[in-house]
C-alpha cells in the first residue's frame, strides 16, 4: 500500500504458508484490478485458487492441532477460513472481471460462498458482544478470564465451536468451513421443502443457536437433471423467479441449482467495535479475523447493495441482497487497523465516497446519530466530509509514498468543487511518479477526467490521448473523448472568430479521433459482453456519419448536441463543478439551438431524441444550478411529453426517457427542504420515489447498467429515508 508491490513480492517470495500465499494473492490481485490487463488478471486467478486451496488444508489441520492458536471470540482455525474467503472474495472479483461469462458465474458463485463464510465469523463475534457487555469486557477481571481462557478451547456456543453443554457432555467440535458447508446446504434444503412458504429468516427469529443441527449433504448434485440452459426456479418474496437463459457449463449448472431465497443467508450481528487499542484485540491473530472479516463482508455488503437494476437477476445467482449502510459501517470499523486489511477498507471507503457517492445525486446528508452504547457518531451514508479528510490523512501518514492516496486526495478537492486544485495535484514532476503504471495510468485518467470538466479542451484530450499509452482497458473510450474535446474546440473557434486554419485543425483532428474510436470498440468484453461505453461509442459514430452523409455536410458539423458535456453527464461532472463551471456547461450547449450562437438550419433538421438529449443535459445543468422550475418544464416539453417510439429504435439515443424520469426524481429531492421539513418534505419524497421507480423499471437502454447505479444508490437513499422516518 506504500506503492511498493516488488518489495512486497521479494518479501512473500519464499514462505508457503496461508498467510504468504494470500499475501501474493493480494498483490496479483491489487494489479490485475487497477489495471485490468488480461495476464496479470490470470496470474491473480492462479495465485488466488492456490491461496484458495492451501487455505482449506490449514483449516482442517488446525482443528486436530493442540498448539494452534485458540480464541475467546473466534472458532479454532477462523484465520484460515478468513483467508479462504478473501481468496474467494478476490477471485470472485477477478472472475467477474474476466471475458468470459462462465467465469463471471463462477465469480458471482465465489462471491456467495465467501459471503457464508464471513457471515459466520461475524456470528462468533455477535456471540461474544452478546455474552460480553461493554463494561465487563473493559472490567480488569474479565480481562484476566479472557486472557487465561486462550490455549484452552472457546465454550462459547458459536458456528463452527462447542454446541450446548446442558447434556452434560460437550459434542464433537466441527471446523468452521465445514458448519458453513453445512449451513448453506441446510438452508438451500429448507428452500426446496419451504417453496410455498416462509423464508429461513422469517422462521428463525430465536438469536440461540444451540439448538441448531447440522447434518452432512452431498453437495455434488450427480444426480441433478442436466439442461443446455439453466433453469433452476428460486422463489424470491413468494413470486417464483426463472434464473435466465444463460447457458452455463455442468459444473456451474449443478452449483447454482439448490440456491436458498435471497433473504435465507442474510442476518445481522451484534458489531464488535472497539478500537486496535482494546484489550479484546491483544492477540494479534483476533486483529487479523476481526480486521479482515469486517474489511470483507463490508466490501460485500456494498458491492451487492450497488447493483444496479439492469443486473438485477444476478441477485438470484448470489443468493442475497446488499446493506449498504451496514456494509460501511464495516469498513469504518477495519480502517482503523493498522494492517493491511485497515489500509484496504480505507482505500475501499474513500473510493466508495468519491467515486460511488460522488456519482449519485440522490443521497442521505451526513448527520450525527446516536449509536446503540450512546456514542456520536457521523452518518456513514451521504458523504461525511470531515470524517473522510481525516480517514485520508492517516492513510497518507501511514503511507506517504503511495500515489494511490494522493490520487484520492485530487479526488476529494473535485468533490469539493476545487477542480483547479484537483488538477494540480496531477502535475507532478516525473521524478515523483508511481514506480507502478497501473497507478500512473489510473492518476491519468482522474486528470482526464478534471480536465473534462473544467472545459481545459486542449489538456483534456492530451491526457485521454496518454491513457491510449497507459492502459488497455478501453482505447474506444479514450479515443472518443478526445474527439469530442476537439469538437468542442472547433465549436469555440467558430464562435470567436477564430481564423479558418484553427477551425480546420481542430475539425481535422475531431474527425481523426472519432473514427478511430470505433476501430477499438468490442475488443473489450465484460460478461462476454462488449463494453457498454464501446457500444455507446459505436453507435453515435455510426450516427454522425449517416447524417453527414444525409445531409450533405462535414463530419464535424453533423456532430449532434455537445458530446462533451454528454459525456459530463454520464460521468455525472456537475457534482464537481462550481457555479462558473456549470454556466460554461449551458453556454456550450447553446450551440445546439441558439440562433445566435448555433447553426439554425442544422437543428431544424434534427429529430426528437436529439433534442431530447439537449433537454435532458440543460436540465441536469439547472437542476445542480438549484433551477429547479425550469429545469422540471424543460424535461415536460421535451422528453416525457414525447412518445417513446420517437425516442428510441435505430441510431437514436433511447437512454434519454429513463433519464429524464430519474432527472425529475433527483430534482424533487433536491426540494425536499424547501418548506422547511414536515408534509411537504414527505410530498417531494414521495414524488421523487415515484419518478425513481420508473427509472428502475424502465426497459433495456444504452448505458443502463451505469445509470443504474445512480438509481439503486437513489432507491437505497430512499429506503432509508422511510425507515428514519418510522423511528420517529
Amino acid at each position: 500500500m506504500n506503492d511498493d508491490l516488488q518489495a512486497a513480492e521479494d518479501g512473500l517470495a519464499n514462505g508457503t504458508s496461508s498467510f504468504h500465499k494470500m499475501g501474493k494473492g493480494m498483490v496479483a490481485f491489487l494489479r490485475a484490478t487497477l489495471g485490468f490487463e488480461p495476464e496479470i488478471m490470470r496470474e491473480a486467478s492462479e495465485r488466488l485458487a492456490d491461496a484458495e486451496t492451501t487455505a482449506s488444508a490449514d483449516h482442517r489441520k488446525a482443528q486436530r492441532d493442540p498448539q494452534v492458536h485458540r480464541s475467546a471470540i473466534y472458532p479454532v482455525g477462523s484465520e484460515f477460513a478468513l483467508c479462504h474467503a478473501q481468496a474467494q472474495l478476490m477471485g470472485a472479483v477477478v472472475g467477474v472481471l474476466n471475458e468470459s461469462l462462465t467465469e463471471s458465474i463462477r465469480g458471482f458463485y465465489k462471491l456467495r460462498k465467501a459471503f457464508v463464510t464471513l457471515d459466520a465469523i461475524l456470528a462468533a463475534e455477535d456471540k461474544y458482544v452478546r455474552g460480553h457487555s461493554r463494561q465487563t469486557v473493559n472490567a480488569r477481571d474479565s480481562v484476566d478470564s479472557v486472557q487465561s481462557n486462550r490455549s484452552a478451547r472457546s465454550t462459547n456456543a458459536v458456528p463452527g465451536g462447542f454446541a450446548d453443554d446442558r447434556a452434560g457432555g460437550r459434542k464433537q467440535e466441527k471446523s468452521l468451513l465445514d458448519t458453513v458447508r453445512q449451513n448453506e446446504a441446510q438452508a438451500a434444503a429448507k428452500a426446496t421443502t419451504n417453496s410455498h412458504g416462509p423464508s429461513m429468516a422469517e422462521d428463525d427469529d430465536d438469536d440461540d443457536d444451540d439448538d441448531d443441527e447440522f447434518y452432512d449433504v452431498d453437495e455434488s448434485h450427480e444426480n441433478a437433471p442436466k439442461t443446455d440452459t439453466y433453469a433452476g426456479h428460486i422463489e424470491i418474496d413468494g413470486v417464483t423467479k426463472d434464473l435466465a437463459k444463460n447457458s452455463l457449463d455442468d459444473d456451474i449448472r449443478s452449483e447454482t441449482q439448490d440456491l436458498p431465497p435471497l433473504k435465507a443467508l442474510t442476518s445481522d450481528h451484534q458489531v464488535l467495535d472497539h478500537d486496535p487499542d482494546s484489550d479484546v484485540f491483544s492477540n494479534p491473530i483476533d486483529v487479523f479475523i476481526h480486521s479482515g472479516a469486517n474489511l470483507c463482508f463490508g466490501l460485500l455488503l456494498v458491492m451487492i447493495s450497488m447493483i444496479p437494476p439492469a443486473f438485477n437477476r444476478l441477485l438470484f445467482i448470489i443468493g442475497f441482497h446488499g446493506d449498504r449502510d451496514r456494509g460501511l459501517r464495516l469498513l469504518w470499523q477495519a480502517s482503523k487497523f493498522h494492517n493491511i486489511n485497515g489500509a484496504m477498507a480505507g482505500l475501499v471507503l474513500l473510493g466508495y465516497y468519491h467515486q460511488v457517492a460522488g456519482f449519485a445525486d440522490v443521497l442521505p446528508e451526513p448527520s450525527i446519530s446516536k449509536t446503540s452504547d450512546y456514542e456520536t457518531q457521523q452518518d456513514v451514508q451521504g458523504y461525511p466530509k470531515e470524517r473522510c479528510e481525516a480517514l485520508l490523512q492517516d492513510m497518507r501518514t501511514r503511507h506517504p509514498k503511495s500515489h494511490l492516496w494522493l490520487l484520492e486526495q485530487a479526488r476529494m478537492e473535485a468533490m469539493n468543487r476545487r477542480l483547479p486544485t484537483a488538477l494540480s495535484l496531477f502535475e507532478s514532476s516525473p521524478t515523483t511518479k508511481s514506480p507502478l503504471k497501473q497507478v500512473e495510468a489510473l492518476n491519468m485518467f482522474e486528470k482526464s477526467l478534471s480536465a473534462m470538466y473544467i472545459h481545459n479542451y486542449a489538456l483534456c484530450a492530451e491526457s485521454f490521448l496518454n491513457c491510449v499509452k497507459l492502459n488497455n482497458w478501453s482505447h474506444a473510450l479514450y479515443y472518443y473523448i478526445a474527439g469530442v474535446a476537439q469538437v468542442e474546440s472547433y465549436r469555440h473557434c467558430r464562435i470567436s472568430g477564430g481564423s479558418d486554419k484553427e477551425s480546420k485543425k481542430h475539425a481535422e483532428k475531431a474527425t481523426e479521433y472519432l473514427h478511430q474510436a470505433p476501430k477499438h470498440a468490442g475488443k473489450k468484453k465484460f460478461m462476454a459482453r462488449q463494453l457498454p461505453f464501446d457500444v455507446f461509442v459505436a453507435r453515435k459514430i455510426q450516427k454522425w456519419d449517416a447524417r453527414a452523409k444525409e445531409w450533405n455536410v462535414p463530419f464535424i458539423d453533423a456532430v449532434g448536441v455537445s458530446p462533451l458535456e454528454e459525456m459530463i453527464f454520464f460521468w455525472n461532472g456537475y457534482r464537481r463543478m462550481d457555479e462558473s463551471q456549470l454556466q460554461t456547461c449551458l453556454e456550450n450547449l447553446k450551440w445546439s439551438d441558439d440562433p445566435i450562437r448555433g447553426n439554425k438550419t442544422m437543428w431544424a433538421k434534427e429529430e426528437a431524441d436529439e433534442k431530447a438529449v439537449l433537454a435532458v443535459l440543460r436540465a441536469a445543468t439547472l437542476r445542480n444550478l438549484q433551477r429547479w422550475d425550469e429545469a422540471a418544464t424543460i424535461l415536460q416539453e421535451n422528453v416525457l411529453a414525447i412518445p417513446n417510439a420517437e425516442l428510441k429504435g435505430g441510431l437514436r439515443d433511447d437512454w434519454t426517457a429513463p433519464c429524464a424520469r430519474y432527472e425529475m426524481g433527483a430534482g424533487a429531492w433536491m426540494r425536499r427542504k424547501e418548506g422547511g421539513g414536515g408534509k411537504e418534505e414527505v410530498e417531494w419524497v414521495r414524488e421523487c420515489e415515484g419518478w425513481i421507480e420508473k427509472a428502475a423499471k424502465w426497459e433495456s437502454y444504452e448505458l443502463d447498467a451505469r445509470v443504474g447505479l445512480k438509481v439503486a444508490t437513489a432507491q437505497d437513499t430512499l429506503k432509508k429515508f422511510w425507515e428514519g422516518r418510522k423511528q420517529l
